[in-house]
Parts: structure tokens; sequence; C-alpha cells
């Protein structure tokens, strides 16, 4: 462990307290910040995507499941991959608790993988998770929402991520994202938020945990230390 500052209770709390006024400014800050998340302007989905599904091809509108709002997780799993992304996967290790609780709100949480459904449904088993999965194999969704590119887009030199356009050696056949939808009476959905890159980084508990703790995350490069929960026994 690296050397760290050692001073008496009162000096420790003088600088606890500066370090509190930084805290509540960053609260109403973020406060703030979900006020305009929520005043965004909203765009109809006018794309009919299909879903595979354990009950059944589905439409977006179907992934409700009764209620007005969907969040959908993009999962990093593409066609070919044999696995789940890791990070995707340490993200997801939060997904169960929280289900009752947002169902129970209206809202309807899902993940959307471009991987088939068979092999969705068979990580999800290894992983012990609950949360629905669902696969967009064959559908223009996750290249629409800005989370899956093809060789041709990536062969481009560039690709648009998180809003702005990336060199492709920087990006990938699948990467992460985090978008919500609402439903209104007449049926209709509407495209009100998408967040990329480190955007869900709040989802991860673990993580929020960790920032308070002595070290921190201890890591180099983000997540570097992160596998999947049941490969740590591997290190």
């Amino acid at each position: 462990m690296s050397q760290h500052q050692v001073v008496s209770r009162q000096e420790w709390l003088e600088a606890r307290k500066a370090l509190l006024v930084k805290e509540k400014q960053a609260t109403r800050l973020r406060d703030a910040l979900n006020a305009e998340r929520l005043a965004l302007p909203w765009v109809k989905v006018e794309k009919a995507y299909r879903f595979a599904t354990p009950a059944g091809e589905k439409s977006l509108a179907e992934l409700f499941a009764g209620r007005s709002q969907l969040i959908v997780y993009h999962f990093m799993f593409g066609p070919e991959w044999q696995a789940g992304c890791p990070g995707c996967s340490f993200l997801a290790d939060h997904l169960d608790g929280a289900l009752p609780h947002l169902e129970h709100h209206d809202v309807t949480l899902t993940a959307v993988s471009r991987a088939p459904l068979d092999r969705i449904e068979a990580y999800r088993r290894r992983m012990g998770w609950r949360f629905p999965w669902v696969s967009s194999y064959g559908s223009d969704f996750n290249a629409d929402y800005g989370v899956s590119f093809s060789e041709g887009d990536l062969a481009k030199g560039s690709v648009v991520y998180n809003f702005t356009e990336i060199a492709s050696a920087a990006a990938n056949d699948e990467l992460p994202g985090l978008s919500a939808f609402v439903k209104n009476e007449a049926g209709d959905v509407f495209h009100t938020y998408s967040s990329y890159a480190r955007g869900p980084e709040e989802m991860i508990g673990a993580l929020m945990i960790l920032d308070r703790s002595p070290k921190g995350r201890n890591e180099k490069t983000t997540m570097d230390f992160v596998r999947r929960h049941d490969e740590y026994q591997d290190q």
C-alpha cells in the first residue's frame, strides 16, 4: 500500500467537511441533470422491430410487458461470440434485485443482444440471471441505436458512437449502451433517451461502493479488474 497522509481527527474532519460541500454540489447537479433528461423531446419509433424471446417473437411494443416504460440495456453479445462481454456481465449482476422495484413503478427492464436466443439463454443459465433478455438478431435495432457495427462500418475508418465520431480502432462490432422508451395509450412507442460508454455506470452498484473504499477502484484502465462472476477463482 502506498504512503498516505495521516492526520489528527480534527484535521480529517475539516477535510471531510470541505469534500462534503462538493458532494452536495454534485448531488444537486445530478438532480438538475435528471430533470433535463426528463425534459428531452421524444422521437416516435416508426420501424417495426422484431425480437426473439423465450415466449416467441415479439415487437418492441410487446417488450413493455403491459407497462408504459421500457429500459433496454444494450448487452454486448455478438452473433459469433461464445459468451457475453465481461463488463456488461458485471453490470448485469446488479439488475435482478432491481426488477420488482422497477416493475411496480411501471418500468420494464430488458437486455437486448444480437446473439441468437439459444446462446443468450445458455449464458443466462450459466450466470444465474432472471432479468428479461431478448435477441435482436436479424433486425436493425442494434445498428439503429448505435451499438452494433458491421465489418463494412468499421472498414470506413470511423463510426459514430456516443453521439461522436470515433476511430474504428477504438470501436468494436458490439459496444454497450442503454436506451429508454415510452408507450402511450394508443400503443405508439417513442424513444426518449440513450446513453453509451460510461453513461450507464451508475447502474453498477459495486463501483459506487468501491468509490467509497480506501483504495477506490484501484484500476489502471476502466474496469480492468472485472471478470465474469464465475471466473474470479481462475485468477
